[in-house]
């Protein structure tokens, strides 16, 4: 069953780059943009009268900045979650952002592939917390909390590098099913042992599900799926 879609908000005083961030976000499968607005007046009285899970949140608005959006959406008991997109790069900013529920926080200026990447972790996120409605683990919040982070900022066993492990996860999420480690290890063009590390790496940290593959003699060959995301590819 296909995760629900993601109604998202975005808001931004400059119409070319509203209207950017609007066609990016209806890129990225699972996210459907259900308003854009341009000053934090609008944005309030949207969130009063619609539904929305996901704020994509300019913090410089011609009236009030995006914290202050921020604290009178929660003080109005608004839940939605925000990804902050902005130039601000003050570390107190980025501290009164996290402290009022901002989940990501976008730099300006940024490429597509980037914008792509903070929706697709929050995706995993959301997914993550609202699987089973509870935890029922320390490793099930650490794990659902990694998703936002995402698994580049973890450190890598030995052995193992960042760059051929953005290839892997590439390669999960472009896979409609599932793939074994000789699978993978063809497609990525590394051993099937070091293959299967990255795997293994990956299911550890919960962002993969592991499963016996049967069908010929001997042991069962595991194969690995990119775990459930919100209506793309293997989910």
């Amino acid at each position: 069953m296909a995760a629900p879609v993601i109604r998202t908000l975005v808001v931004d005083d400059d119409l070319l780059l509203a209207e950017a961030h609007r066609t990016f976000a209806e890129r990225v499968p699972g996210f459907r943009v259900v308003g854009v607005v341009n000053s934090g007046a609008e944005a309030l009285r949207f969130l009063a009268a619609h539904d929305v899970d996901l704020i994509l949140l300019d913090f410089f608005l011609p009236d009030m900045t995006g914290l202050d959006v921020c604290r009178a959406m929660r003080a109005k008991g608004h839940a939605a979650d925000v990804v902050a997109i902005t130039s601000a790069r003050d570390l107190d900013i980025v501290r009164a952002a996290v402290s009022q529920g901002v989940v990501q926080y976008l730099l300006k200026p940024f490429t597509f592939a980037s914008f792509r990447d903070k929706l697709e972790r929050y995706a995993d996120y959301r997914a993550a917390m609202t699987a089973s409605g509870a935890a029922t683990a320390q490793h099930d919040v650490d794990r659902a909390l990694a998703r936002l982070r995402g698994s580049t900022d973890m450190a890598l066993p030995k052995g193992l590098s960042e760059a051929t492990l953005a290839t892997v996860i590439d390669t999960l999420r472009a896979t409609a099913g599932e793939l074994s480690a000789t699978e993978l290890s063809a497609a990525v063009g590394v051993s099937r042992v070091t293959a299967r590390r990255y795997l293994e790496h990956l299911a550890d940290q919960g962002l993969v599900t592991r499963s016996a593959r049967y069908g010929g003699p001997g042991r069962p060959e595991h194969s690995y799926r990119w775990t459930v995301r919100g209506g793309r590819a293997g989910s």
